[in-house]
């Protein structure tokens, strides 16, 4: 049994933490931390939660995350309560150098995830929900602090459905209606039945509560131990800025601390605060994750005269390595037919996730399973990632462990059109902090990048084509990050072209057409395109007249910029030949013609330069 007069006293302390250190840090959000104290002390300390604080990685921990990051003053208050951090470290919140950053990232121990993008908490908690019951199979349950304003995000919707349809009843979502936002009252404002109503539609267990009755909070969390074949969510009407009277349910006080004088006065009201009671986290079990071990995959096997789609040797790779890296889980967005993954799905069916046509929510999942420890792989179309892209770049500040592959990239898928095109994606992954950016050209080079990024910690993109391409390596060459292949040299090469993917081929095929003529030219195979392989390049400025970058993507970020950006300081001149027109539907040798990306660009270009 919970002792409620022990989680009161719990609560004033939070709430006391919760003021003073935003007061001290002269930012953050007071308001919304004191709406969900009640919520929260009850959660942590009424019995349902179990949790090792002084292991915080331990495998039966239950998880919590803040998908509300900005209430992380009552994140950081609900561990001082624990005796977990100090009152002297309460107190550096939001300092330069301090783990209590202005929302939560993992340099603070017991956050799960960098939070704050509101919209992200729901489908990072599905993920590790996932990982508990279909992968480590561990008795964990998943808890997410959700905000009533995000609940208007289309990502908490993509989340509802996918946890209802893997039935994940150790996945419980709270929801603070606090009724205001940043600017007023949101949507609903206080109707429960509102929120109810749309989260039961979607399949989950509703539980409606006064967030501030510590008897009806512990019952709804003790229900929710009990709902079997679906996620649980419990709907809480709280007062935002509850406990300080002249700033209760007041439109304005978002994101604002109190005063030094508004902080006396707010203390007064709290009345005396016992600051030596502590609470206690119930203890979790001590099961261990069966791990697999690690085992030689199978050998390469291509015939070097027939030509493979790099999507279709992405597919065969994650099923010949999934052996050597047994962490590994692979996420798709219903085009797995397309991007090749089936190949994994029909060999390990318990390790593939189907995400439908969801790719905030597949991302935000992967970074679930990342955070427990899997190694995701996802793919789908390289034009569908953008919509990702907000779970993605938050994804970096999580230290995900999470590889992207991005199918049908460039104008040469063809007929499809422009919808279907990936134009922007090699620009959009090579922004990210210490992300790796691949791009193979055949089906060797796409298997052994699938190897390399596997081993690699961290996100990396690989960017694969929708046509068959020729074989162009041998089994045994390797493909190490931040290197690149000189495919064609000589000592009389006038202009160097850089390509990847399928302008590689164009490029060979220019050298062909060239060569004929007497005009020489160096073919490098820039495979790596983050990091790229600065001494290959700078070894062929050395003696060639110009470069030529050629790439089936935008100019604006793409493999151009990143020689010039490499060259910047070598007197070579760097030639771009990407697209630059309104693509349209066509035959890929039409489009890689028409966006001046072809054989003959090349050529004309070449011959232009000389």
């Amino acid at each position: 049994m919970a002792d409620n007069e022990k989680l009161r006293k719990l609560a004033k302390l939070i709430r006391y933490y919760i003021l003073v250190s935003t007061t001290e840090a002269g930012s953050g959000h007071p308001t919304s931390s004191l709406s969900a104290t009640d919520l929260m002390t009850c959660l942590l300390f009424g019995g349902a939660f179990r949790f090792d604080p002084d292991q915080p990685g331990h495998p039966n921990n239950d998880r919590l995350i803040f998908s509300k990051g900005h209430a992380s003053p009552l994140l950081y208050s609900l561990w001082a309560a624990a005796g977990k951090v100090s009152e002297e470290e309460l107190m550096t919140l939001r300092k330069f150098g301090s783990p209590l950053e202005g929302h939560p990232t993992p340099a603070f121990r017991y956050a799960e995830a960098a939070t704050g993008s509101l919209g992200q908490g729901l489908p990072i908690g599905l993920g590790m929900a996932l990982n508990a019951r279909y992968i480590d199979k561990m008795p964990y349950r998943t808890y997410v602090l959700l905000g009533d304003s995000e609940m208007a995000e289309g990502s908490q919707f993509e989340a509802l459905q996918l946890a209802a349809h893997y039935k994940l009843d150790n996945l419980v979502g709270i929801v603070d209606v606090n009724r205001l936002g940043q600017r007023g009252e949101t949507m609903y404002g206080h109707d429960l039945g509102a929120y109810a109503k749309r989260v039961s539609a979607f399949g989950w267990e509703t539980i409606t509560v006064d967030g501030h009755d510590i008897d009806a909070v512990l019952e709804a969390f003790n229900r929710s131990l009990k709902v079997e074949g679906r996620p649980v969510m419990v709907l809480a009407k709280t007062v935002k800025g509850k406990g300080v009277s002249f700033i209760e349910d007041k439109n304005g006080w978002h994101g604002k601390p109190l005063s030094r004088e508004q902080l006396g006065q707010a203390l007064a009201e709290l009345g005396e605060v016992d600051r030596s009671v502590r609470g206690e986290i119930r203890s979790p079990d001590n099961l261990r994750v069966q791990k697999q071990q690690s085992q030689l995959p199978q050998k390469l096997l291509y015939l070097t005269d027939k030509p493979v789609a790099t999507r279709k040797a992405y597919g065969n790779a994650l099923a010949r390595l999934h052996p050597k890296f047994p962490d590994m889980v692979v996420l798709d967005a219903e085009v797995s037919n397309s991007t090749h993954s089936d190949v994994f799905k029909e060999k390990y069916p318990e390790r593939f996730f189907e995400m439908y046509i969801a790719e905030q929510n597949m991302a935000g999942a992967a970074l679930g399973l990342s955070c427990r420890g899997k190694q995701p792989f996802v793919s789908t179309f390289a034009a569908f990632l953008t919509r990702a892209f907000d779970q993605i770049r938050m994804s970096q500040y999580s230290e995900a462990n999470i590889k992207f592959a991005g199918s049908h990239a460039g104008v040469s898928i063809g007929e499809d059109g422009p919808s279907q095109m990936g134009l922007e994606d090699i620009a959009l992954f090579r922004t990210l902090l210490n992300s790796v950016v691949l791009y193979p050209s055949d089906a060797i080079s796409t298997e052994k990048i699938v190897e390399e990024a596997a081993k690699r910690k961290g996100i990396v993109y690989i960017r694969t084509t929708r046509q068959e391409t020729p074989i162009l390596y041998k089994a045994n060459e390797e493909f190490p990050i931040g290197g690149s292949k000189v495919l064609r040299q000589s000592d009389k090469d006038v202009v160097t072209v850089i390509a990847a993917g399928i302008t590689l081929h164009e490029a060979i095929a220019a050298y062909e057409e060239l060569k004929k003529e007497g005009i020489f030219i160096r073919v490098i195979d820039i495979y790596s395109v983050k990091p790229a392989d600065k001494e290959t390049l700078r070894k062929a400025a050395n003696v060639s007249q110009a470069f030529v970058t050629v790439e089936d993507h935008f100019a604006e970020g793409g493999i151009g910029e990143t020689v010039r950006t490499l060259m910047a300081d070598i007197d070579v001149p760097v030639h771009s030949l990407a697209v630059r027109k309104m693509p349209k539907s066509g035959k890929p040798g039409e489009l890689l013609d028409y966006e001046e990306i072809s054989k003959g660009a090349i050529i004309n270009k070449v011959r232009e330069l000389l």
